[in-house]
């Protein structure tokens, strides 16, 4: 723990020290122009810990900084949008010694991923067009079409109004499927057109594009042969103490060259060269009731999926339930809420169907905080506490206990296709063991000024056997880091769907 605190310490006075940069100050025109170009400035730094599963003689116990800044430029006319940004992504002082020639020991971290994603290079660092795009506005933001290079969050149809519901439509149901791996330094974007059509209560959101490079890439220019369709109708009910969504998503993956991760020998996935094309279907709805001094929330999530995953036939499929009552009566509205998700794993190698749900494009973060496994082949019991102690501070500390769905097929991480040379996700053998960790974390959220925030996050795994197979030396791990985060611009941002 001392070593691990101390790697943290040493860099977060690093990076801080690397913020020496004036910082500008909104400077609004004096013109009464109706349409002004907006300028916006985000920068995220953040210094990292990681004291990852034991491989000796490899490093697992390191810390490194990230930077990530993106400016952009818009303007709302009549009728049309557009907005121009440029991202600047960079990593300092990987570790160079934290990928394990062991194959199923492989990234110890995502300082290894970072590293071994950039051509073992310890301080890689890109600029790049993050997105460009013009939108033309139909009757208001309500129904609208934008073509171009932009982001996309599955989940994020509409802006709900109820407080509990906007809090868990971005937190526990968005992103798990499509998004921009926004965790990551040099996330991803979208080369498509996206649209919405809808009135009020209701909305039909349509995209189709192609997913470009980035995430653990420095480089997020060039467009990879990964392309997603998404259709979904999403409605609020009951005075919008009700939301509720259908949605379906085809996916297809052509990079034929690629070795796909799953459970079957090297030698076989080596010779697949088919593609991956997946269709997904689910819907999902939350609920936020009034009772006595608070509310109960409540949701569900549900897909399936089929297809083809190369040569083989795909089925598969997830569920999540989860509950909750936030006391508002009290000290910092406190929140107690707990949940359960189960995704399907294979439990066959060698027949000739693929059973492992996949995640296709997500942030998994969201849902695993600590980023040493996702939602493939994965089943999560949790309790979580969320709280407001003092004005402008969030805290949150969550309780897992995972286990793999099938301990015949692999203990996956990632969120998906990155690189047009390595899969996107990675799996380890799960060697005929289900038992994989028990999780507890603590975040803190600081908003210092309406330009400034200060984030925080600590974790701890113990873990099972799944895991104590492959690093026998050592099985439990942390991580954490700090961050800053300055946003800034000449005009607040016009909000269009």
């Amino acid at each position: 723990m001392r070593k691990f605190l101390a790697t943290l310490f040493v860099c977060s006075a690093s990076l801080l020290r690397a913020q020496t940069a004036p910082v500008p100050s909104p400077n609004p025109s004096s013109s009464p122009n109706p349409h002004p170009i907006v300028f916006n400035v985000y920068d995220r730094s953040r210094s990292v810990a990681w004291d990852f599963f034991a491989a000796p003689p490899y490093t697992e116990t390191y810390g490194y900084g990230e930077s990530l800044l993106r400016l952009s430029v818009s303007q709302k006319l009549p009728q049309w949008d557009w907005l121009a940004e440029l991202t600047t992504a960079a990593m300092i002082d990987l570790p160079t010694q934290s990928v394990s020639k062991v194959t199923a020991q492989g990234q110890l971290g995502l300082g290894g991923t970072y590293y071994a994603s950039n051509g073992n290079n310890d301080y890689p660092a890109a600029a790049f067009f993050k997105q460009g795009y013009l939108r033309r506005d139909f009757d208001g933001s309500d129904k609208n079409v934008r073509i171009g290079r932009f982001e996309f969050f599955e989940g994020l149809e509409t802006q709900p109004k109820n407080a509990t519901i906007a809090w868990l439509q971005p937190n526990r149901v968005s992103q798990r499927l499509i998004s921009n791996f926004g965790f990551t330094v040099a996330q991803r974007s979208f080369d498509g057109v996206d649209g919405h059509y809808g009135s009020g209560t209701w909305d039909i959101t349509g995209m189709a594009a192609r997913a470009t490079q980035g995430v653990f890439n420095m480089n997020g220019n060039p467009e990879l042969n990964v392309d997603v369709q998404y259709l979904a109708f999403t409605k609020s009910e009951l005075n919008q103490h009700v939301l509720w969504r259908v949605f379906g998503i085809g996916y297809h993956d052509g990079r034929t060259g690629v070795v796909k991760t799953d459970n079957r020998p090297l030698a076989v996935r080596q010779a697949d060269h088919k593609n991956i094309r997946l269709g997904t279907y689910g819907g999902d709805v939350i609920t936020s009731i009034p009772a006595g001094p608070g509310n109960f929330d409540f949701l569900a999530w549900a897909v399936l999926q089929n297809g083809n995953w190369g040569v083989q036939s795909d089925f598969g499929g997830a569920a999540a339930v989860e509950g909750g009552y936030q006391y508002k009566g009290g000290l910092g509205n406190p929140w107690f809420r707990s949940g359960w998700f189960r995704s399907t794993g294979d439990n066959n190698p060698n027949d000739n169907e693929h059973h492992t749900f996949s995640q296709l494009l997500p942030t998994p973060r969201n849902y695993a905080r600590f980023p040493f496994y996702n939602l493939m082949n994965s089943t999560d019991d949790f309790i979580q506490v969320i709280d407001n102690p003092i004005k402008r501070v969030a805290v949150r500390s969550d309780l897992h206990w995972l286990q793999l769905t099938s301990g015949k097929d692999l203990w996956y991480q990632g969120g998906g296709a990155f690189d047009n040379k390595v899969f996107g996700f990675t799996g380890r053998p799960a060697n005929g063991h289900s038992s994989f960790s028990s999780l507890a974390d603590v975040s803190a959220d600081w908003t210092v000024t309406k330009t400034v925030s200060l984030n925080f996050y600590y974790a701890y795994a113990w873990g099972k056997s799944a895991i104590s197979a492959i690093y026998p030396t050592d099985h439990d791990a942390q991580f954490g880091y700090a961050e800053f985060l300055f946003r800034w611009g000449t005009a607040k941002p016009v909000t269009v769907k």
